[in-house]
């Protein structure tokens, strides 16, 4: 860019005036992630095998938040227990 402006200085000296700019930060490059053999999700044969357990949270309109605690069988996704609340400890 500064050779565009018509300045004819050489490396050197853009070096140091960047590097008395605080403009000489380390370029990181991209990190690789290890490849991961992909394992296929157990999936349970029978209903009540297994369940899953959530929190969800929003807020109303009058700024007061309520908390909703979820049971969900895995087999064939029925809710088996939903709890509402205001405030429910984790």
């Amino acid at each position: 860019m500064l050779c565009r402006q018509g300045n004819s200085w050489n490396h050197k000296r853009i070096h140091r005036i960047y590097c008395l700019l605080k403009l000489n930060f380390r370029h990181k490059g991209k990190q690789r992630l290890p490849v991961r053999n992909p394992v296929p999700l157990v999936t349970p044969e029978e209903l009540n095998q297994s369940r899953s357990l959530d929190f969800m949270h929003d807020v109303l309109v009058c700024d007061r938040r309520f908390r909703i605690f979820n049971v969900v069988g895995d087999f064939n996704r029925e809710a088996l227990a939903i709890q509402i609340d205001l405030n429910i400890p984790a």
